[in-house]
């Protein structure tokens, strides 16, 4: 599993959770609050009540009396009260009343009337002078038929006990507002999980783009590509990556190290060897046609060496560059023209015609030094293995958004057995008329330019003959 999707789900888990304990601790904590605030308010009015009773109940005459009335007329009475949403439009109290023996004098739903209360809570502790109150089921087995009842005492004069008034009120009058609350505070939390969720998807998107810029520049590094290592932030995931990127450069510079004294070594010995034999050969009293034959040797061999190291060094600088800090806008016909130009007196020495076509309106982004170097060494290449009366063709196009510049010669073309070796340092193939080999670090020098730019370089055998060589650059 990627660590994008890990990130993901624990980020889920954890606000899932979250948002699940929240929803159960308030729905666990609200239905009680409000059952609390309908207790308080049941208080106060009990205690008002008492108050009212009070003249009726010493008298005894609250079962006709104008108390009974003023209720009978509050029990059918049309409120049309619309609270927080939530339609009211009866009274949903009953109100009973009963002595200090805790028999009912008054029932406002007249169905306890002279029966003993004495041993419900309310009544109970209210003649005990405690705080009477009690929740009671009318059915055992559905808590939706709870009833809460809550009781005042009602003092004559001299302060003395001489009854108890208690209001009773359904628990499920609550349900409407518990449910608008808890509904609303559902989807409070849904709006919450849900942007919690999009934040733990940006979250691990953020983290994970990091993450994989540092992986495609690894696997980059692991495959030889030149690259560059990308922005990663100052956070650890940038440190890591300019560690990686640090010890890539140390490593490499150790290799290319390595590498380059081994080719070198290697490519020096045998002009050094040339050198040695014919200095050795070489005797004072040696005819002196013999001694301009290995004294030529001797400079042939040590401007070979020299060429050597030079382009060696050329090419070891490109390979060190990992960007293009200037571009320019170059168009293809310049290019092209120039790179005919240097090489039209060699072209004409070897006898060989070079004819160029472009197409009109062709540019391309890059360094112009380095592209001409490139067009110059596949033309030296081109010409190397051209023979005289021959022609060389040299032309750009734009093809699938890229500009492809094409050097043909109808030469004898690459063996089967080179084909794959072409861009190797230091390879190179016998030359036609029999002269020396070159130092075969002009083609991978045109790859490490195109490398350099974005594009590729191609060096095929052309159906009708000869030799194709294509560049191709970004626009």
């Amino acid at each position: 599993m990627r660590i994008g999707v890990r990130i993901f789900l624990g980020y889920f888990l954890v606000v899932g959770l979250a948002a699940f304990f929240l929803l159960d601790t308030a729905h666990d904590k609200l239905e009680p609050a409000l059952r609390q605030s309908m207790e308080d308010t049941l208080v106060d009015t009990a205690n008002l009540l008492a108050e009212f009773v009070q003249p009726e109940l010493q008298a005894g005459t609250v079962a006709n009396g104008e108390f009974a009335k003023r209720l009978e007329e509050f029990a059918g009475r049309r409120l049309n009260a619309m609270i927080w949403g939530v339609p009211k439009n009866l009274p949903n109290h009953r109100i009973y009343v009963t002595d200090t023996k805790g028999m009912v004098v008054y029932d406002s739903d007249h169905l306890a009337v002279g029966q003993d209360y004495s041993r419900w809570n309310d009544v109970l502790r209210t003649l005990r002078g405690e705080y009477g109150a009690r929740t009671t089921r009318g059915d055992p087995d559905d808590p939706e038929t709870s009833v809460m009842y809550v009781a005042a005492p009602v003092y004559g004069d001299g302060g003395k006990l001489i009854g108890v008034v208690t209001v009773a009120k359904p628990s499920r009058s609550v349900e409407p507002f518990f449910a608008q609350a808890f509904g609303s505070l559902a989807r409070a939390g849904v709006v919450v999980l849900v942007a919690g969720l999009l934040i733990g998807l940006l979250l691990s998107w953020w983290l994970t783009r990091s993450l994989s810029k540092l992986v495609g520049y690894a696997s980059a590094v692991g495959r030889g590509e030149r690259v560059i290592l990308p922005e990663l932030g100052s956070g650890e995931v940038g440190l890591l990556g300019r560690a990686l990127d640090s010890m890539r450069s140390q490593l490499e510079g150790k290799q290319y190290v390595e590498h380059y004294v081994h080719s070198l070594t290697h490519e020096l010995k045998s002009p050094l060897a040339a050198i040695r034999g014919a200095a050795e050969l070489i005797e004072p009293d040696m005819p002196f046609d013999q001694q301009t034959r290995f004294l030529g040797n001797i400079r042939r061999e040590s401007q070979r060496m020299t060429e050597i190291i030079d382009r060696l060094l050329e090419l070891a600088r490109l390979e060190s560059r990992t960007t293009l800090p200037t571009l320019s806008e170059i168009t293809a016909a310049d290019l092209l023209s120039f790179a005919v130009e240097c090489k039209v007196e060699q072209a004409k020495v070897r006898g060989v015609t070079l004819k160029q076509q472009v197409e009109a309106g062709l540019t391309v982004r890059g360094e112009r030094f380095l592209l001409n170097q490139a067009l110059s060494n596949l033309l030296d290449n081109a010409l190397a293995f051209s023979s005289s009366g021959s022609t060389i063709e040299i032309g750009a196009e734009r093809r699938d958004s890229k500009l492809i510049i094409s050097v043909r010669d109808y030469g004898s073309g690459l063996p089967d057995y080179a084909q794959e070796r072409v861009f190797e340092r230091f390879y190179s193939l016998p030359r036609p008329d029999g002269a020396p080999k070159s130092t075969g670090l002009g083609l991978p020098f045109v790859r490490e330019v195109a490398n350099l730019h974005g594009g590729d370089v191609q060096l095929t055998n052309h159906p009708d003959g000869g030799v194709l060589a294509q560049l191709s650059l970004p626009d």
